[in-house]
């Protein structure tokens, strides 16, 4: 969307509310009396057939009788009249409309054919739309309150610089509220509802945007338009704009929940766990975490070699500071041996090390408070400083001494982060705000946004990526391929596999292993039998031309036992490998984001450590490398404990060869199953012993 339409959407100047209720207590009602009450000074336009007024408000019996084409409407009539009122709308020439209205995709197929041609009528006029089953949209910079919600009559949320987008209309308002109690200011809250049109992403998009908007915080039940959440998610990335999530839906029950609530598809939660760490997008688990990292994003400082330092009067909140980096990996050096010597000079009794515990003797000497504090910042070079002062930061004895020193401190460093663990009057904690320093209650709280903060900050200054491989269109069979043809295809493609021969005679056999010079694999070769190894179809270590012989025998025998109707296309002999670390190469294609890479130890390691980690196809070898280092066994393609180190430059070439393939394939392609690959020595290559492809039914 272009700006113009951009600016239309968050800061309507004319707004229609079709529907539009005299009682203030009604759907219809609530909207206009929110904006009246709040000041919009823009032009309400309420559409009432039935009255001459609507709270005041000159009514309109219609929309072709409306004096001007509203920026907005706010449609809140019964699904039955939905198409008919965007017919009308979308013919003048309206921007964009916000659909209350319920009984569409969530409610089965008839409602979800309804909301189809709702949104083909405003696509056909250029005119977007937010839900149908949605709770509005606000804008609280511009007092623009296209909302239902009721909420709002808790509070209305100040201006700020915090978006909430929320696929659900209760639960974003609920989100609204939490952060109007939290004092949290926002710039925007959109709850997009079943998303018929205008998607979490192409909100996303609008508020990359919008000047107004430092941090988004989003809460999803599932993605529509990958692509485009994608595509925006990582604008967000490049301008430095945070986003923290809160999806739902990580159980079957819960995705089945959230398929009847919005309609949307819940792909795998560790799939959507690697894209957004991809994108740099931090995901929490609950409201407080979400609100307590979108209000210390706000400060605009993300660290991206980000390590803790911590002041304390309290030993025991040292501790618990100290566990929670330590569960977030949040480093906290101690300080180095000459500032420690200084701070004992100055407080013999002091734990100076990290956390430095100040003891309560700061209380009768403040400048020590300054002293320990500026050491930390000059001497430690901590980029994050947390406080623990409790309720010595507002109590009437040490409270305006202690503000007094921490403030000069923050002003003398305003490119440190600044977090104060303290209690006491509200009006007294804002003061510490308006000072630069963000107060928490609680010490695991603090450190858990803190760290969000850094995982930001490397984010936004990540590189550029490689270019994946080159790959060119990739032509698969119609039916499921067995193995030796599998592997031909992806050798083809330059995906190195195991020395190998298909052989229909034994005779055959024996000539392929007398050119191995040493032992032989032995497989049956069926697209039938894609899983050998539970029948008895692969034999190991099989040498001699009497051995081969037999092998090839027993395997056809076996075949036709399990299988009688099955394809045998003959008996594969293969070069028995030696030597190496066995790993795990696959692609999985995720119903939302597309085939995705999978990489862990092979052999039973798999099953049994769960030692894997996924990546959105295609990438670079850059890429390949970082998921080679990510797993718990990286060590054993390390060289650990003296053994050779393995050719992680042929690894990543493979891991990446095989992204490019799995896009280039096309959606034809339902998975690769590459186990185990061999990884030799540095130098030695990578080499398929197995390989599994699977098509789309």
């Amino acid at each position: 969307m272009n700006s113009a339409s951009l600016n239309r959407l968050l800061c309507p100047q004319t707004v229609a509310v079709i529907g539009a209720s005299e009682d203030a207590s009604r759907i219809g009602g609530k909207p206009i009396a929110y904006m009246l009450k709040q000041g919009f000074a823009g032009t309400i336009l309420p559409v009432n057939p039935k009255r001459e007024t609507v709270q005041g408000l000159k009514a309109y019996p219609s929309i072709d009788a409306l004096p001007e084409t509203p920026d907005v409407a706010i449609v809140a009539v019964p699904a039955s009249a939905v198409l008919d009122t965007v017919t009308a709308l979308a013919k003048r020439g309206c921007a964009g409309a916000i659909l209350f209205s319920a009984g569409f995709a969530e409610i089965g197929e008839k409602g979800a054919a309804l909301q189809d041609e709702i949104v083909a009528m405003a696509k056909a006029h250029g005119m977007r739309l937010i839900g149908p089953n949605s709770l509005g949209m606000i804008n609280p910079q511009t007092h623009f309150y296209g909302s239902f919600a009721t909420g709002l009559e808790l509070g209305f949320p100040k201006p700020g610089n915090v978006a909430i987008v929320s696929q659900s209309g209760a639960y974003g308002a609920h989100l609204m509220t939490a952060a109007v109690a939290a004092g949290i200011g926002l710039s925007a809250m959109v709850m997009t509802g079943n998303e018929a049109d205008l998607t979490l992403g192409d909100i996303v998009d609008l508020l990359v945007e919008d000047p107004n908007t430092k941090v988004i915080a989003l809460y999803s039940e599932g993605v529509k338009e990958a692509d485009t959440l994608v595509a925006a998610l990582e604008r967000a990335r490049q301008k430095r704009k945070p986003v923290v999530i809160m999806k739902v839906g990580q159980s079957a029950l819960g995705q089945a929940a959230a398929l009847s609530h919005t309609a949307s598809i819940a792909g795998d939660d560790r799939v959507f766990d690697a894209v957004m760490a991809e994108l740099g997008v931090v995901r929490v688990q609950t409201t407080e975490q979400m609100l307590d990292i979108a209000r210390l994003a706000t400060r605009g400082i993300y660290p991206a070699d980000n390590t803790l330092g911590v002041f304390t009067v309290s030993g025991g909140a040292g501790v618990i500071i100290s566990d929670a980096a330590a569960l977030h990996q949040l480093a906290m050096p101690p300080m180095p041996e000459s500032a420690q010597k200084k701070l004992l000079e100055l407080l013999p009794f002091a734990t100076p090390v990290n956390p430095v515990d100040t003891t309560a003797q700061v209380l009768n000497d403040m400048t020590l408070m300054r002293a320990f504090t500026e050491s930390l910042v000059v001497d430690g070079g901590y980029r994050s400083i947390l406080g623990f002062v409790t309720y010595t930061a507002t109590a009437a004895t040490t409270g305006d001494r202690l503000r007094e020193e921490l403030k000069s401190l923050g002003q003398a460093h305003p490119d440190r982060l600044f977090v104060l663990i303290a209690l006491g009057d509200a009006d007294k904690l804002r003061r510490y705000e308006e000072d630069g320093f963000t107060v928490f209650e609680d010490p695991s709280r603090a450190v858990a946004a803190i760290a969000a903060m850094g995982h930001y900050g490397q984010a936004f200054d990540r590189q550029p990526k490689q270019t994946p491989p080159a790959m060119a269109a990739i032509t698969l069979p119609d039916t499921t391929p067995s193995e030796a043809t599998a592997k031909a295809i992806l050798s083809a493609a330059g995906i190195s596999v195991v020395p190998e021969t298909v052989c229909t005679t034994p005779e055959q056999a024996i000539a392929a292993s007398q050119a191995l010079n040493g032992p032989a694999v032995l497989k049956i070769v069926s697209p039938d039998i894609l899983h050998k190894t539970e029948m008895g179809g692969v034999l190991l270590n099989v040498q001699g031309d009497d051995q081969i012989r037999a092998g090839f025998q027993t395997l056809i025998e076996r075949a036709k036992q399990h299988d009688s109707a099955a394809r045998i296309e003959g008996v594969l002999v293969a070069k028995q490998m030696q030597g190496g670390v066995q790993c795990l190469l696959g692609i999985q294609r995720d119903p939302v984001f597309g085939p995705m890479a999978v990489f862990g130890l092979g052999g039973i390691f798999v099953e049994i450590l769960d030692d894997v980690v996924l990546h959105r196809c295609p990438f670079g070898e850059d890429v390949a490398l970082e998921m080679i280092h990510s797993i718990k066994g990286a060590p054993l393609l390390l060289g650990a404990r003296g053994q050779a180190k393995a050719d992680l430059k042929a690894l990543a070439k493979m891991l990446a060869k095989l992204s490019a393939f799995a896009v280039a394939a096309g959606p034809k392609l339902q998975s690769i199953d590459l186990n185990p690959v061999f990884v030799m020595p540095e130098g030695e290559g990578v080499y398929a012993a197995d390989a599994v492809i699977t098509l789309q039914p």
